[in-house]
């Protein structure tokens, strides 16, 4: 291997090391971030976890599902809730600024609003199976 073929692998190589540095430093700015989105989350995340509002919310839907002939499944992902009967699905995801309601229709997010976990889950559910 010639002297000019040896200048060029190392400066590939420092070049290289550079890049692995940015790469692991944004990696490490989006964990951070990441973890603090969960951390302001943790508490809204709790209150639909242990509050009566997702009870609520999983008997209201069963029964209106029932009443139309349509199985509704229902399972936590993590701290999020998510109820699916046939083409459509909602989900509650807690965020920092409280339980935002995500309906999801084909795959696609039709719309969103914020959930009082204080008020009635069943006008939820109906706009949700309308």
């Amino acid at each position: 291997m010639s002297f000019l073929d040896n200048l060029e692998n190392n400066l590939k190589s420092l070049e290289s090391a550079g890049q692995g540095r940015e790469d692991a430093a944004r990696e490490q700015k989006a964990r951070t971030n990441a973890r603090a989105e969960a951390q302001a989350a943790a508490p809204h995340a709790e209150a639909l976890k242990k509050g009566p509002f997702a009870a609520e919310l999983m008997n209201q839907a069963t029964r209106i599902g029932f009443s139309m002939r349509t199985k509704v499944h229902m399972a936590w992902l993590g701290s999020t809730l998510r109820l699916e009967a046939r083409e459509r699905r909602l989900e509650l995801r807690p965020t920092a600024a409280g339980v935002v309601a995500v309906f999801i229709q084909d795959g696609k997010e039709t719309d969103s609003q914020p959930v009082d976990l204080a008020g009635s889950p069943e006008a939820l559910v109906r706009r949700w199976l309308r």
